[in-house]
């Protein structure tokens, strides 16, 4: 019961469409506040928020360089969290064709 009561916070951040999108993201390569933020039709502050979410639930990495934030997924978890995405991403899709 453990392992459920704490995957909770990193459920609730992935309940997200802006969040998920960022995550699709980084999963490619790291990118920095700016390069996330143009990516997105919303304010630096909103982008902010998500990406503060992101890191605090450990799904994500941030890193400073000079001036610049720089992200990734976190490598350790990002594994499981994509068979669970996938999982869920193929359920929708039986359900859109039945």
């Amino acid at each position: 019961m453990d392992c459920i009561k704490s995957s909770i916070p990193i459920l609730k951040v992935l309940c997200d469409e802006t969040r998920l999108r960022i995550i699709q993201m980084l999963s490619e390569q790291e990118l920095n506040g700016c390069e996330i933020n143009r990516a997105f039709d919303c304010t630096q502050p909103t982008i902010s928020y998500h990406m503060k979410q992101l890191v605090d639930s450990g799904l994500v990495h941030c890193r400073r360089e000079g001036c610049c934030s720089v992200y990734s997924v976190n490598k350790e978890i990002w594994p499981g969290v994509q068979v669970l995405l996938s999982a869920l991403c193929n359920s929708a899709k039986g359900e859109c064709h039945e």
